[in-house]
């Protein structure tokens, strides 16, 4: 069996899990999330706890236990915790702006890069310094949606990816970007 697959998702207090059909709808105190399992998979709700089986041993189907089980552990957390993604902009003159749902980044390009976030999903931001000297603000994106937390976060990133020489441009808080000697004289 699958390792993953095979280990009950506990529920933690104020979390509440149901069961039509063959959806899963889990509430928590940060909101309420679906998510529609296959087939081939089994589920059940009883003591707290979500387990999952599959009624065959096929490749495709033992995949899926262990990401069904996976989804559905992420939802858990979802309701009940949340998710945050941190980036960091890095640059001289490099400014982050935001108003609301609605993220405007200035980072060296003719014109501002502007960003319109769901109402699932909220963006903040703050200032601060590091020790290369580089101005950095930190743009923090959260929500109850582990998928869309994580494409918003990619997409902010992708307008400018940190480059190798000066390390300028957005990274992933905590990413290690190496860094490249120039070019000598």
């Amino acid at each position: 069996m699958s390792r993953v697959g095979r280990k009950p998702i506990a529920l933690p207090p104020g979390v509440e899990a149901a069961a039509k059909g063959r959806t899963i709808t889990v509430k928590g105190k940060l909101g309420e999330l679906a998510h529609e399992v296959a087939e081939c998979i089994d589920f059940e709700i009883a003591d707290g706890k979500i387990t999952f089986s599959r009624k065959s041993n096929e490749p495709a189907v033992r995949a899926r236990h262990g990401l069904t089980r996976a989804l559905v552990s992420n939802i858990v957390v979802g309701v009940s915790e949340g998710f945050t993604k941190k980036l960091e902009v890095r640059g001289t003159g490099y400014r982050v702006n935001v108003a609301g749902s609605k993220l405007t980044l200035n980072i060296g390009f003719s014109h501002p890069v502007e960003f319109d976030f769901p109402p699932e999903v909220k963006v903040a931001m703050e200032g601060t310094t590091t020790k290369e000297q580089l101005p950095t603000s930190i743009i923090t994106i959260s929500g109850i949606d582990r998928e869309r937390v994580g494409h918003w976060a990619d997409q902010v990133r992708r307008v400018y990816p940190p480059e190798p020489y000066k390390g300028k441009g957005i990274r992933y808080e905590g990413e290690r970007v190496i860094r490249k000697a120039g070019k000598t004289g």
